[in-house]
């Protein structure tokens, strides 16, 4: 049973001054956030302080030059998040009621992800219930997490390098990473290449093959070759990453099925090694306390079909 208090402090609350200090949280500030929401600095700054009255606690900490999120902020963001994914649901649900299968489905990828079986669910899917709409989203493997996690998506499909609690993952493809380079590298369209050739190589990676990140082992592939272990660039885009490789900055590891086309076209060569190549599992991670519409339910359901009934290997890309 809530106590007097909580029960005064949620008919109380004023909900919109939770929207905006979500919006000042990811906007970075006061000024971002009034820019953002069409607003007036001094409307922003005013509807903080309401906000720290009605909660008791100090949110930010703020100067000219200085803008940061305490403890307790944090924690009334990360909330306000999950609240504002639950809000943004209605009217998908809303418009989903009837019969037919309607609605909106949004997937937050990471911008790597290349699966022939996925797409051939959602092409089947797409052709059975032609009303559904999409809205797909490219972020880092952690961000889709948190955005599944916070309810504002229908589901992410990413990397993962460690598992939140409240969520669940199933592993939709694997693939592995080899090595690249570019037209104008040394090294470009020779054959019968060692692995010791790549010594002293500078190298171009992904921002997540730190030893915390899920792509961790392609650190242990450049240490193999005895590649330079300072990076020259990173991106958490792989057609950035692909990019750097292209433009000789550097030699770059790649998964084998999507690189396969540009090798073809003269545009990437394959370097050692070719064997016990880094094999990563990619996930589709689902927040099991999302009230989903009929066209998520569906999708949902013809995915996991299809993870089920086909083998791993058979999902195993190189």
């Amino acid at each position: 049973m809530m106590r007097p208090y909580e029960q005064r402090f949620v008919w109380n609350l004023d909900w919109n001054l939770l929207r905006t200090f979500m919006v000042m949280v990811e906007q970075g500030g006061i000024t971002p956030a009034a820019t953002f929401l069409g607003l007036k600095q001094p409307t922003i700054s005013s509807a903080l302080k309401r906000l720290e009255a009605q909660v008791g606690k100090r949110l930010v900490n703020r100067s000219s030059t200085h803008f940061s999120v305490t403890p307790m902020g944090e924690v009334l963001y990360r909330e306000t998040s999950t609240i504002f994914g639950s809000v943004m649901q209605l009217p998908i649900l809303l418009s989903g009621a009837e019969d037919a299968v309607t609605g909106q489905i949004t997937i937050a990828l990471a911008s790597h992800i290349a699966c022939p079986h996925f797409d051939a669910v959602l092409e089947r899917f797409n052709a059975a219930h032609p009303d559904v709409t999409y809205t797909l989203s490219i972020n880092e493997s952690e961000e889709v997490i948190t955005r599944v996690e916070q309810n504002r998506v229908s589901f992410g499909i990413c990397l993962v390098s460690h598992k939140r609690p409240k969520l669940n993952y199933r592993v939709l493809y694997r693939e592995y990473f080899g090595h690249y380079c570019g037209p104008g590298h040394r090294l470009f369209g020779k054959t019968g290449l060692k692995l010791s050739d790549l010594q002293d190589e500078v190298a171009v990676s992904f921002q997540t093959d730190s030893s915390a990140g899920p792509l961790f082992e392609l650190a242990g592939l450049r240490a193999r070759a005895g590649m330079r272990s300072e990076l020259k660039g990173v991106s958490s885009s792989l057609s950035e990453v692909r990019r750097m490789i292209m433009c000789n900055v550097g030699i770059g590891a790649l998964p084998i099925h999507v690189a396969a086309r540009d090798v073809a076209a003269g545009r990437l060569w394959q370097l050692p090694p070719a064997t016990n190549l880094p094999a990563i599992d990619i996930h589709v991670v689902t927040n099991p306390a999302r009230s989903q519409n009929r066209a998520e339910a569906v999708l949902s359901q013809m995915l996991a079909d299809e993870i089920t009934g086909t083998p791993l290997p058979e999902r195993s890309y190189s």
